[in-house]
């Protein structure tokens, strides 16, 4: 069987191997002879599947040596497993039982894309945001310990989720409590060391093994005795590795470091995995694998195959192409050049998703004020609000669910100091098959309760690009928030030009009813006011909000409907509530949005229509109130 594939097969592969192997005590009956034969089994199954299902890529390729090796030697689901992130966990759940439904991959009813606990009992820990590995399996080897329990716990991080400030916190807090535990650091980029080879792989066995670690206690003891003489040693020994491997940072935060080694050389993973796993207090094991390995392309090309579409069968007929606009960070994208191009102030500024928020023109042009600052969501706030406090201006694209993670920042460092940051709030709303940990389903709640913060949606990309002037302009924190995908098919306008800040615009009068739209659904909301001769307004502005607009309509209709692809608590519709009760106005309102429930991943279109966010959805509930009524 090939070792690399250079395309991805569209029939199902015979596997024998891997057929015998469907759950860990399964594969665990193998003989170690068989595991490079099952390693390429495993492969190309996964290449077949992800093929029909589209998902993440690369990094499953990346890691099937290590998720045979850490199952193999692991008494899995007892001994606990926890994946960082999740793209790496495909193989992981073609191993564990879920083989046969990998096809629902990311699909509506089927299976999720990232480890959940819900879905089985070997993911013992939910993911979807990154490095937060470390802490959760220090919090399980911490509960074993208090339980009396021998079981143990495994994290297995990127060195990508590595450059988090939160796992650098786990690592230490386990150091503090000499926590018995195994961290894995699956380094597919090189980006610590190089130094892999025959001699390193060899001195991860010899430093590994029982036979040295019970040297080492030896030695300690009876150095322990003497004053000063074992710190000395530690320190000579420490320094002796630092030489030979890079794992002297981790040393000096208390762990026992080994590595690098070959992640795709499965003799050393397992004989390393075995040595390491009865040694006493935080092991840490640098293995360096080669993302998309196997498949020739996605070696080629990491960054483009980290996730792919499904393949069509070969005689499909063509689908019928659907006219579309750009995608809405492609606006962003070109928006920003266009911007810098007038403005030297400005400086852009993301968290790893220079890709997925449309910077690499960006920073192709403009790299002396292009920053990258890798998964550290809060720094690349703080960071912002430090380069507004010297004059600069930043404009930080992030997503909405990971800017979850810095709202102390968001608050505390550019809030309260009314510094002039604009915040471009990729992937707002529902985002699809990657499911409740992707979507943007709070932007709203947590940004208009923040003072002096200036909350913009645009419902399109014409919209888009002035609101985001708009913000750009404003002289203290504002966001402008859109979702992923396209939006509307036509011509964009390239102006640069802000719009009155608060002032909401009437999209087509009617009588009785009005629908406030807040964001990308305008077009549903349209279809919906022709159906119902309804009025219907782009609100544009969730803070402030457009007040006297608000009191006109209050006054001429008799049921006010406000739509948003965010939670209805706390989100825009409460605002206009809060506003209509502050001044006693007794208008009938209906909050139309997300429920107070995680919606499960599906296409896009059918997780809105599962919360009647669709024309059908909108027009069905607003009958329904209309019908109750008074009158």
């Amino acid at each position: 069987m090939p070792t690399t594939f250079q395309e991805i097969p569209r029939e199902r592969p015979l596997t024998p191997l891997l057929d015998r192997a469907a759950t860990p005590d399964a594969l665990r009956l193998l003989g170690e002879a068989e595991l490079e034969t099952l390693a390429d089994e495993l492969r190309e199954y996964l290449l077949y599947t992800v093929g029909r299902t589209g998902g993440h890529f690369g990094a499953g390729l990346g890691v099937v040596e290590l998720t045979i090796a850490l199952h193999y030697v692991f008494d899995t689901p007892e001994d606990r497993l926890v994946w960082d992130v999740g793209h790496q966990a495909y193989p992981h759940k073609i191993l564990t039982g879920r083989r046969e439904r990998m096809d629902t991959l990311r699909q509506k009813d089927g299976i999720a894309a990232f480890p959940r606990r819900s879905e089985s009992e070997y993911d013992t820990f939910g993911v979807g945001h990154s490095s937060t590995s470390i802490s959760a399996a220090l919090g399980m080897a911490i509960a074993a310990r208090l339980q009396g329990s021998a079981r143990k716990a495994v994290a297995v991080i990127g060195d990508g989720a590595l450059t988090a400030g939160m796992a650098f916190e786990a690592l230490n807090h386990a150091s503090d409590v000499r926590a018995n535990m195994l961290v894995v650091l699956n380094d597919n980029d090189m980006s610590i060391s190089h130094n892999v080879g025959g001699l390193s792989n060899y001195l991860a066995k010899i430093l590994s093994s029982r036979t040295y670690a019970s040297m080492r206690e030896g030695s300690k003891k009876i150095l322990s005795r003497l004053p000063g003489a074992w710190e000395i040693a530690r320190k000579t020994e420490e320094h002796a590795k630092g030489m030979l491997v890079p794992g002297t940072l981790f040393e000096e935060l208390g762990w026992n470091y080994i590595g690098p080694i070959d992640g795709h050389d499965l003799p050393t993973l397992i004989t390393t995995l075995r040595n390491m796993r009865d040694l006493e207090g935080p092991q840490f094991l640098h293995v360096v694998t080669k993302k998309g390995k196997g498949f020739a392309p996605a070696e080629a090309d990491p960054i483009g195959y980290h996730a792919i579409t499904k393949l069509e069968p070969l005689n499909a007929p063509a689908a019928p192409k659907k006219a579309v606009g750009p995608k809405y960070s492609s606006v962003f994208g070109q928006w920003l050049c266009d911007m810098a191009e007038q403005a030297p102030q400005l400086v852009g500024i993301t968290p790893a998703m220079k890709e997925g928020s449309d910077l690499v023109e960006f920073s192709e042009r403009f790299p002396e004020r292009y920053f990258d600052v890798a998964i550290a969501e809060q720094h690349a706030v703080t960071l912002a609000a430090g380069l507004a406090c010297d004059g600069a201006k930043p404009v930080v694209a992030i997503y909405s669910t990971f800017l979850q993670r810095a709202y102390d920042q968001l608050i505390h460092d550019v809030a309260v100091q009314n510094l002039d940051v604009l915040f471009a709030i990729d992937r707002a709303g529902l985002v699809g098959e990657d499911g409740p940990t992707h979507a943007g389903s709070f932007d709203l709640s947590y940004l208009r309760c923040i003072p002096g913060m200036l909350v913009m949606t645009p419902s399109d990309g014409n919209e888009m690009r002035r609101l985001l002037s708009t913000g750009f302009h404003y002289p203290g924190p504002a966001a402008v928030r859109y979702p992923r995908g396209n939006g509307p098919d036509f011509p964009l306008d390239a102006s640069l030009e802000g719009l009155e800040i608060g002032k909401a615009r009437v999209r087509r009068e009617g009588r009785r009813i009005a629908l406030l739209v807040f964001g990308v659904l305008l077009g549903e909301a349209l279809k919906v006011g022709e159906a119902l001769d309804a009025t219907v307004v782009d609100m544009r502005f969730v803070k402030p909000l457009d007040e006297a607009l608000l009191r006109d309509l209050a006054e001429g209709h008799d049921l006010l409907v406000t739509i948003e692809e965010n939670a209805v608590m706390g989100g825009a519709g409460s605002a206009v509530n809060e506003f209509l009760a502050g001044e006693n106005r007794q208008v009938p309102v209906l909050n139309l949005g997300l429920p107070d429930c995680y919606v499960e991943h599906a296409k896009p279109a059918q997780m809105l229509a599962e919360c009647g966010l669709d024309a059908a959805g909108l027009e069905a509930s607003v009958r329904a109130r209309l019908a109750r009524l008074p009158g």
